[in-house]
């Protein structure tokens, strides 16, 4: 399960009041070599059958299968500084290896 902060919230529901015809958001996670991931965040008109969803906050959240299991434990956050942010250790901080994704 992951985490979303209320800032993350905040800036996803902003974002979806300009994309009424996408109330999906999904995540997803890949491997980009054997040291770094890539995360990304789109937004969708639907889920998909094989989809983990999550109910947090008013938001419909969407995880294919392979990426959830990589999600546990994350936090989503959000800055204006620094966009979204993927946290996944204990001090709440984001790792170096990790890539920042864009959403439209």
């Amino acid at each position: 399960m992951i985490s979303v902060t209320i800032a993350a919230i905040a800036k996803l529901k902003a974002i979806q009041a300009h994309h009424p015809e996408d109330p999906i958001v999904r995540i997803f996670v890949r491997d980009l070599d054997d040291s770094r991931l890539s995360f990304s965040i789109t937004l969708e008109e639907d889920t998909l059958p094989d989809d983990d969803i999550q109910q947090i906050d008013g938001l419909t959240i969407a995880l294919d299968r392979r990426s959830a299991p990589r999600m546990e434990g994350v936090t989503v956050d959000y800055t204006e500084a620094d966009g979204f942010r993927f946290l996944h250790d204990e001090e709440g901080r984001s790792l170096p290896l990790l890539t920042i994704p864009t959403l439209n």
